[in-house]
């Protein structure tokens, strides 16, 4: 997961959430531009889904996420895209 919040709130976040999963802080945005979520239009990050495999290689973006359903919607795309599940 990758948010543009400064560490101090994303380890709150992430505490808050009691998550197991790694949290990247990028006030700066680069790594946000990078891919494409906060351009010179829109300096608000979209929330997209990435799903990158082991190759490092973008397997799927979802553009459409919707937060009540996204942990959902993330299980079927990783299903459709037959990733092991562990």
């Amino acid at each position: 997961m990758i948010s543009v919040d400064d560490p101090q709130t994303n380890k709150e976040f992430a505490e808050s959430l009691n998550t197991t999963f790694p949290l990247l802080s990028n006030p700066e945005k680069d790594v946000a531009r990078a891919y494409g979520v906060v351009t010179a239009e829109r300096e608000l990050p979209f929330r997209w889904t990435y799903i990158i495999g082991p190759d490092g290689n973008i397997l799927h973006v979802d553009r459409e996420v919707n937060a009540s359903t996204a942990g959902t919607d993330l299980v079927a795309h990783l299903t459709e895209l037959n990733v092991a599940r562990r």
